[in-house]
């Protein structure tokens, strides 16, 4: 839970403005682009009709991306400012637990964030940080944005990358060259959930803890047992499953004709 906001804890969205107000600071520290902002508030609509809750298939999808991860060979956990804002701590736990490397990859290179981005993942316990200092010297000709620029070291020759909060673009250029994709998108019909190999339905805040918790709870696996895991996964039936509580759940809604009743004083 985030805790450094004004608003008192009895607010009815307390931890919505609490995860708004920390990505508005750190516009000012230069991890987050204002573009950051827009794309979350697309995806906090999306959060709202999925019932701003972690469903059974995007559980079954957060233990399926952890066996992924424990299987690959050069797993790297690409970090862009939103989830640096968010997320760092758990994104280095998940790091140490399956022993995937960091690497800040941005859509906005403006001047000084990476070097921000990384300030707040060593702050966060990151011992090593890849695609900073000049360290992205690889390209990617299948990606069509800033993002093409990569370290060498890192998602150049990674063979899973966990993409989440990510652009379609990148994600589609990444499966083109052989890699597994996993990624946490709230909109199960974005270009990245449609093109992932794992697509976690769920908001990012969510789902990192439970992600961390099952790749500790994986790690001491049999490599039989993690296939197996990945094996009876479907991101199709994944996907549909996200897309059909979302209609349910509207349906409901729009019989009952309203969405919150008043609260009580």
């Amino acid at each position: 839970m985030l805790k450094d906001t004004h608003v008192s804890s009895r607010h009815p969205r307390a931890e919505s403005i609490r995860i708004r107000e920390r990505l508005t600071k750190h516009v000012e520290t230069k991890v987050l682009a204002l573009a950051g902002l827009i794309a979350h508030g697309r995806g906090e609509a999306f959060d709202y009709i999925l019932g701003e809750e972690t469903t059974p298939s995007a559980k079954t999808a957060i233990t399926t991306a952890a066996a992924t991860l424990l299987l690959a060979e050069l797993p790297v956990l690409s970090v862009n400012g939103n989830v640096a804002a968010l997320c760092a701590e758990e994104f280095v736990e998940l790091s140490k637990a399956t022993g995937a490397k960091l690497e800040v990859n941005l859509f906005h290179r403006l001047p000084g964030r990476e070097e921000a981005i990384e300030a707040v993942l060593r702050e966060a316990g990151a011992e090593e940080v890849l695609g900073v200092d000049g360290s992205a010297t690889a390209r990617i000709d299948e990606v069509f944005s800033d993002r093409r620029t990569v370290d060498p070291r890192g998602i150049f020759v990674a063979d899973v990358v966990f993409v989440p909060l990510e652009d379609g673009d990148r994600t589609e250029g990444l499966v083109r060259m052989g890699k597994r994709v996993v990624t946490v998108d709230l909109n199960p019909m974005s270009r990245t959930a449609q093109f992932a190999d794992v697509t976690i339905v769920d908001n990012v805040v969510r789902a990192m803890p439970l992600l961390v918790s099952e790749a500790e709870k994986l790690k001491n696996e049999s490599p039989e047992a993690l296939k197996e895991i990945v094996e009876s996964y479907s991101n199709r039936d994944a996907l549909s499953d996200a897309m059909k509580t979302m209609l349910e759940r509207l349906g409901k809604l729009s019989e009952k004709g309203v969405y919150l009743e008043p609260s009580e004083g």
